[in-house]
């Protein structure tokens, strides 16, 4: 097999992996320890980017109004609308916040900007949602998240849950990350029992277009998770599936995911009606979508 380059969510930065093909006693290919190279991206996600910080306020200024219960998502650009929402509450601006948090990160930026929190109820009404998406695809507005490197604790199924009941999504996303085929990996909660024979069907289904490797809570990337793979609060192992060639129908992807006996959910969101905020040098681009494409 030549070596490929993706894009791995554990690293947060750009892999490169050489593959040595080898075999089971079926005749299928092994899982294997590759040997790799971390290059960390060129601009750090610490810096502070004047269009991205624009569109976070854009956000928090335009959509959300006071005795909103908001969705807090995860990300770069989610950590400085939380900032700006804790401002614009300590100057009085905005009154009666309550903030679901979606991760970790977002709990903890929100306690320091003195955003009032609950906790995600599957009976909670959320007003609006704002998050950062790894991708969003040109057109149809399905986007992939969950490629950040999850706490323990955390789960997709609970950023999903979140987004998919808010009566307004936001996501806000660099323009580099609105495509017509997006490239990279789709994270896939899977059944632990029997990881293994699942995963394996998840690499049958995309032979020759994806990797599938599971996810370690510590230590060094490593297909197989390491001596520590990542076990969800709900009890799930999380799988990357890293294309290694632009996806041409995220939808078709997941479609595919949810058909196999053992994923639980997928990093694949398709909610409608959602808005993507776009930053970009010359400023902001805003979307809307507002009706789910009629096929057939």
């Amino acid at each position: 097999m030549a070596s490929i380059a993706s894009y791995s969510s554990l690293s947060k930065g750009f892999l490169l992996h050489s593959l040595t093909p080898q075999l089971n006693s079926r005749g299928r290919r092994k899982i294997f320890r590759p040997n790799f190279v971390r290059i960390m991206p060129t601009r750090s996600c610490l810096d502070d980017t004047s269009s991205l910080l624009q569109a976070a306020k854009y956000t928090v200024d335009t959509y959300v109004k006071s005795g909103m219960v908001v969705g807090l998502g995860s990300g770069h650009a989610s950590g400085m609308a939380i900032q700006h929402l804790g401002r614009q509450l300590r100057h009085g601006n905005l009154k009666d916040i309550v903030g679901i948090p979606m991760s970790v990160a977002s709990a903890s930026e929100a306690a320091k900007a003195g955003i009032p929190m609950d906790t995600y109820q599957s009976s909670s009404q959320i007003d609006f949602a704002f998050d950062d998406a790894d991708g969003v695809e040109e057109g149809t507005f399905v986007s992939i998240i969950g490629r950040r490197k999850l706490q323990s604790e955390e789960s997709i199924i609970q950023e999903k849950s979140i987004l998919n009941d808010a009566n307004k999504l936001v996501f806000i996303i660099e323009e580099n990350q609105y495509k017509g085929h997006l490239e990279g990996s789709i994270p896939v909660l899977i059944q632990s029992l029997n990881w293994l024979a699942i995963a394996e069907e998840i690499d049958d289904m995309f032979l020759g277009d994806a990797e599938v490797w599971r996810r370690s809570s510590i230590g060094q990337v490593d297909p197989l998770g390491g001596d520590f793979p990542l076990v969800t609060k709900e009890g799930h192992n999380v799988l990357d599936v890293i294309f290694t060639s632009p996806i041409p129908n995220l939808a078709e992807v997941a479609k595919i995911l949810d058909n196999i006996d053992g994923v639980v959910d997928h990093g694949v969101i398709s909610k409608i009606p959602c808005t993507v905020v776009i930053a970009s040098p010359n400023g902001l681009n805003v979307l809307d979508k507002l009706t789910a494409d009629i096929v057939g």
